[in-house]
């Protein structure tokens, strides 16, 4: 203790509030832990969020769902035993005010409706939905279509007076995606609209309030149990949203990640700053230890000032974190589920608290044992930072907290193996810049001295004694790679939404077509429209409940990527291999085939879940069960927008069951209007939509995606300039000797200056190839494993941004070289 005690007296000493030497170690650690603790405590804060509000946004405590039918009194029945019940559907429809048409999510409610929160209306108060002929609207629907409270719209086939604007529809974010704005009528008022006939695509939902002591749990897996083969798809207040409470957790758990290993990038800045801040302290460590200090002493002092100066930056790293997320909340607006309000995050705070320190313990024990190891005589001749220190004194250390963070990681990760895949990638870069760092070192000391002096200086500059050319290749060639898997990432991500979906998307989705009125709904099209191409396929809902020997319902997690067992899917049969299709394993079913009933599977979600041809596949169907055999497995193109089925049947396999058709509908561009006019007054019950409309949510979707996934790079960038900031700094020694001597024997300092150019420049132009490929191979992972895209990416804009990254950072290494050209060489001579 008396020895830590003389050690603080002696490290406080040397410490003052600016930090002088040890301000790249503060940056690095506040700008990665910082990171790290805003992402975590956003989405920590978003997913505390949706579990406080629940229920509200289920619309109750437990709900169930089918499509195209309604629970049977029965089951109705079954549903009041666990509290009180609102009805509700859901379908997909048009609203007309005169000449101008807005496809709509129609949504009809009982009496009870809403048993959590209120639907508020524009003007203050709430709407009470009971009149059949009102209809309550939002602010979109309202602006789309001209009308303010006491217009008149119609629905289907009957007409409605706007009640209101709604402001607030408190299950809103339960109910999922939209292809719509949404109006809300009472359940009589869905009938007054002839919408809902045999076939109809829609959905009920029945929603639940329960005693406070129940569990929604409990009441759905009773409700499974007593109808086994209904396929009611169940929801508790736990996960009212499982798909944006996932798209949270998975995206932020990517973010994350990219946090980490900003701050990974960040650890060399802070290796190369303290290694720098203690060269500089080398005449004090000598001294110490001429008058007796020994190394371990040494290692205490300079250990303590480490250490406070990481705990100051760890410390305001968290506090700008927590701070950031109501700033990132007001930023992002409407982009997040919901807007969580302002609370501090312990344990995404002590998380990215915990990484900070292991990240600093790991990169400044090396130059923290070296201070130690070094004799007196050899700190006062200067070697220190010359001398690599025994493997043995530091791999432990090194080792150590990196089977630290790893743990961490891993131990918090949702999806382990992606984590692990992506540490392995950043450890795997790095080791590969390092590599190539080595072999530059070693290719500059084998070239032929060129006979021009700068460029001889500069060649040799790479591979002299205490070159830092390792340090330099790692800094440069992280923030190349950095600049060209951003743009890489980016203009792939918008050639595909600004392309590929354009190009080959239908203009038009028509749902529920009369299958006996079809002759006349291709007529009516090619009476107003170009050469239109039609195309229809029979449209059903249900759910898949068994395949193989395994039942859904037994499943406690489902298979990762096997999406199609979440809830209802859409279901159709044809005769012939659907377009957009192509076969990778079995055969299709002849023409009239009468046989058992058949089934063609997508081939990704036939790999997921190990199946194989002749294996049955059970589902449910208007609340009836049926199976069929797997006959072939294809491979689905998804991007063309248009009908694409997970699992297409033989016609005699469903084509009993009411259903109606859809449409899809390619038209010259333009032509929508028309065709979209002369279908109303003959098919009200035809819902028609905009491809132009989905195109753009998909878009906006994506981007802002892709603007997230920049955001977090853009820290990964800013510690690549750190480091080679470090790198710069930690150099700086030996280069002012350098231009001293230069300038001693007659060189300018603009010829100094250019030795330092020249250096840069071999480097960015040696690494260009290199950034080039680790970017792009980045960027291909992330564009075609993580989003599913095609690989699109523009190189002219990645190369373009690959040489203004290299001028950048170029022109960082000379501006941090133009304080050595201010060395006196008198001064700095007397000082060598």
């Amino acid at each position: 203790m008396n020895d830590w005690r003389l050690a603080w007296r002696l490290a406080r000493r040397e410490l003052n509030l600016r930090f002088r030497g040890l301000r790249l170690l503060l940056a690095c650690l506040f700008l990665g832990v910082g990171a790290l603790a805003a992402i975590g405590s956003l989405t920590r804060a978003i997913d505390d969020e949706l579990a406080r509000r629940g229920s509200a946004i289920l619309g109750g405590d437990v709900e169930f769902a089918a499509s195209q039918r309604t629970a049977t009194p029965t089951e109705h029945a079954a549903m009041a035993r666990f509290g009180t019940v609102s009805d509700t559907v859901r379908m997909q429809s048009m609203a007309v005010r005169g000449t101008t048409s807005v496809p709509i999510e129609l949504k009809g409610v009982d009496a009870a409706y809403p048993l959590y929160g209120t639907l508020a209306v524009r003007g203050g108060g709430s709407a009470a939905v009971r009149d059949p002929r009102t209809v309550w609207i939002v602010p979109a629907l309202a602006q789309r279509l001209g009308v303010a409270p006491g217009a008149t719209v119609r629905l289907g086939s009957a007409d409605f007076t706007v009640g209101g604007i709604v402001t607030d529809e408190p299950d809103r974010l339960g109910e999922g995606f939209t292809l719509g704005p949404v109006a809300i009528v009472s359940l009589a008022g869905i009938a007054r609209t002839g919408l809902i006939q045999p076939g109809s695509l829609y959905e009920s939902k029945y929603r639940i309030r329960m005693p406070s002591a129940a569990s929604p749990q409990t009441a759905a897996d009773r409700m499974k149990a007593a109808f086994p083969a209904a396929g009611w798809e169940a929801k508790t207040r736990d996960r009212a949203a499982p798909g944006a409470e996932r798209f949270i957790d998975r995206m932020g758990q990517f973010l994350l990640l990219v946090g980490l290993s900003a701050l990974v990038i960040a650890g060399i800045g802070v290796g190369n700053g303290v290694s720098s801040y203690l060269a500089a302290r080398r005449s004090s460590i000598a001294a110490l230890k001429v008058l007796g200090a020994t190394s371990g002493m040494i290692a205490r002092i300079y250990v303590l000032q480490v250490a406070v100066v990481s705990a100051i930056g760890i410390a305001a790293g968290l506090v700008a974190g927590a701070l950031a997320v109501p700033l990132l909340v007001t930023l992002a607006g409407d982009v997040l589920p919901v807007a969580p309000s302002f609370a501090v995050q312990p344990v995404p705070l002590a998380l990215a608290a915990a990484y900070g320190m292991l990240i600093a313990l790991a990169f400044t024990a090396p130059p923290l044992i070296e201070a130690g190891s070094i004799p007196a005589a050899g700190l006062l001749r200067g070697t220190f930072g010359q001398r690599p220190v025994p493997l043995r004194r530091t791999l432990p250390w090194v080792l150590g907290a990196g089977a630290a963070i790893v743990a961490l990681a891993l131990g918090t990760a949702e999806q382990p193996w992606l984590s692990a895949g992506f540490l392995a990638a950043v450890t795997g870069v790095l080791l590969v810049l390092a590599g190539f760092g080595w072999a530059v070192r070693r290719g500059a000391a084998l070239l032929p001295r060129p006979r021009r002096p700068l460029l001889r200086l500069a060649v040799a500059a790479l591979y002299r004694p205490g070159a830092r050319t390792g340090t330099l290749v790692v800094a440069l060639g992280l923030g190349l790679t950095l600049f060209v898997l951003l743009a890489a990432i980016r203009t792939s991500i918008d050639a595909n939404i600004a392309r590929t979906v354009p190009q080959r998307a239908p203009a038009l989705f028509a749902l529920d077509v009369p299958p006996d009125r079809e002759a006349e709904f291709r007529r009516t099209i090619e009476g107003v429209a170009i050469h239109p191409v039609i195309r229809t396929v029979p449209a059903m809902r249900g759910t898949i409940t068994g395949y193989g020997t395994t039942r859904v319902a037994d499943l406690k997690t489902l298979p990762e990527g096997a999406w199609a067992l979440r809830g209802e899917r859409g279901l159709t049969y044809s005769a012939t291999l659907p377009e957009g299709s192509e076969l990778t394993a079995g055969r299709w079913w002849p023409r009239n085939y009468a046989g058992p009933p058949l089934v063609s599977i997508d081939s990704k979600l036939g790999e997921i879940l190990h199946l194989k041809i002749g294996d049955p596949i059970s589902y449910s169907l208007l609340g009836v069960e049926r199976s069929a055999r797997i006959a072939s497995f294809r491979r689905i193109s998804w991007d063309t927008l248009g009908f694409n089925y997970v699992m297409v049947f033989s016609p005699n396999a469903i084509r009993d069951a009411p259903h109606n058709l859809a449409a899809t509908i390619d038209l010259a561009p333009g032509q929508e209007g028309l065709v979209m006019r002369a279908l109303l007054p003959r098919f009200p019950s035809v819902s028609v939509i905009e491809v132009r409309g989905v195109i753009g949510q998909i878009r906006d979707i994506v981007t802002q995606m892709a603007t997230a996934i920049t955001a977090a790079a853009s820290v990964a960038i800013l510690a690549g300039i750190a480091v080679l900031i470090g790198a710069i700094a930690a150099a700086r020694e030996a280069r002012t000797y350098d231009g001293v001597i230069l300038r001693t024997l007659g060189a300018t300092r603009l010829q100094v200056l250019g030795v330092q150019a020249l250096e840069y420049a071999f480097l960015s132009v040696v690494l260009s190839a290199l950034a080039l490929l680790l970017g792009l191979g980045g960027a291909w992972y992330v564009v075609t494993q993580l989003f599913s895209f095609q690989w699109l990416p523009d190189y002219g804009v990645v190369l373009a941004t690959l040489v203004g990254g290299a001028v950048m950072t170029m022109a960082i290494g000379l501006i941090g070289a133009w304080p050595i050209l201010g060395a006196r060489p008198a001064s700095a001579l007397r000082q060598l």
